[in-house]
């Protein structure tokens, strides 16, 4: 019986795949595309608002930036008033130009070059400081306001972290950030955790609440934290990902590639998106006393958020063509007209692991169930897009689409290369306007 890890139902692809946009779009790129869906990402922005809202915790949403390289969401964070999350002059950039206040942006990452910590500083930006020389050198600079930072915790659950200032060096900073007077404003502390548990943001998430009462003591403002992202997507049902994990082995792959379950993102999760923020902020820090929630109201702490994939849930997919297909021993080979660069999963020792569906250029295909690995178009043995011997409900042709669902969060563009000096896919925007779904390029003039 073949493997299969369905995911869940979109009546939206549904629909674009019947009215054959998504064929249409196919044969105006030329070549495979991706396709994003604003109107998805406003509806998960409300909602993690919304968890807020109802937890009575003042909070700000900023969207990680790296997530996803498109313009559309970073329009959408400008007429929305959400912040953008920055690591480089060239996303700090990109957000400003489409319309992102400066005040609005929150420039995270270790090792800042020192004209993205000018501009930001220039800008307003709050700036997430990783190391006590990059302190250094915020509080060297000649700008005319004060420089807005928050300091970053170094996460002791995590002591390989790369990331952050360790309790010697918090004190150093603070003391440093006391001294500095007007030149700085030190407006709380960040951390950054790996994975997607809620209990370990809760504990760091409370001890920077103490870390703030702390440094209030020496005059400084402190009054707000940003808890980073870590809010997980829900990609497919439980039984089917158990089901998945329980069953895949290396009959299930081509050339027998085995792969260790632990590399596999958590394709499905039970708590995902807003419900993880609300898990977060109902938890009690180390399982004892009050919620955070409650914790971050009595101290008068803000909570700031930093999600990508989160916000990205269910906003975009990658649609690729079929080239041509060979058949070998028990299964195919199916090869698109698009790399394995294009999906990003696929270069961390893991696999994007949700079903692609297939499109039939007509209706005359016959039913007789087809498996078939997929593989990109370069001279590269180990560029495939799925190694698993997908069971498609016929044999593709050239022609066929393959559509790879919810894309949009890490998966489209973050290792993309025009390799074989092929084009980059491009980016469809898809809204529905008065009643029809309209498409325009992504890289069209901002707002």
């Amino acid at each position: 019986m073949a493997l299969t890890l369905p995911a869940h139902p979109d009546p939206l692809h549904d629909e674009l795949a019947a009215g054959g946009l998504l064929h249409d779009l196919a044969h105006a790129f030329g070549g495979p595309f991706h396709f994003v869906l604003p109107e998805r990402f406003d509806a998960n922005l409300a909602a993690f608002r919304a968890a807020l809202v109802e937890a009575g915790v003042e909070g700000k949403v900023y969207f990680a930036k790296k997530a996803n390289k498109a313009a559309a969401f970073v329009e959408r964070c400008a007429r929305t008033g959400a912040g953008v999350d920055v690591a480089s002059l060239g996303e700090l950039r990109e957000a400003l130009g489409h319309g992102v206040r400066g005040e609005d942006l929150v420039v995270t990452g270790p090792a800042k070059t020192e004209w993205l910590l000018t501009v930001a500083a220039l800008q307003g930006s709050l700036i997430a400081v990783d190391a006590l020389d990059e302190l250094d050198r915020l509080l060297a600079l000649d700008v005319p306001r004060p420089v807005r930072i928050l300091l970053r915790r170094f996460p002791p659950a995590q002591p390989r972290s790369r990331f952050g200032l360790d309790d010697d060096q918090l004190d150093a900073a603070l003391l440093r950030c006391s001294a500095a007077g007007e030149r700085v404003r030190m407006e709380g502390f960040s951390f950054h955790l790996s994975g997607y548990e809620v209990q370990p943001r809760t504990d760091l998430a409370a001890e920077l609440v103490e870390l703030c009462l702390k440094a209030r003591i020496l005059g400084l403002q402190a009054d707000r934290i940003s808890i980073g992202g870590g809010f997980a997507v829900d990609y497919t049902h439980a039984d089917a990902w158990q089901e998945f994990l329980a069953a895949q082995g290396p009959d299930d792959y081509h050339a027998q590639k085995t792969f260790q379950t632990s590399d596999f993102y958590p394709y499905h999760s039970p708590v995902a998106g807003a419900d993880a923020l609300r898990a977060v902020l109902a938890a009690r820090p180390r399982g004892d006393g009050a919620p955070l929630a409650e914790r971050l109201r009595e101290a008068g702490v803000m909570l700031l958020l930093e999600p990508g994939r989160a916000l990205l849930a269910g906003a975009g997919s990658s649609v690729f063509t079929v080239q041509g297909v060979k058949d070998r021993a028990g299964y195919g080979i199916v090869t698109v007209d698009g790399t394995s660069l294009s999906l990003s999963e696929q270069w961390f020792n893991s696999e994007y692991l949700p079903d692609p569906q297939l499109l039939t250029a007509d209706a005359g295909s016959p039913a007789s169930q087809y498996r078939a690995c997929v593989g990109g178009a370069s001279c590269l043995d180990s560029d495939l897009l799925t190694w698993r011997k997908i069971a498609f409900p016929c044999r593709p042709r050239p022609g066929d689409l393959l559509v790879y669902l919810n894309t949009a969060g890490y998966q489209m563009d973050s290792n993309e290369s025009p390799f074989h000096d092929l084009p980059l896919p491009a980016k469809a925007v898809i809204e529905r306007k008065n009643g029809r779904l309209r498409w325009h390029l992504d890289r069209r003039p901002a707002l």
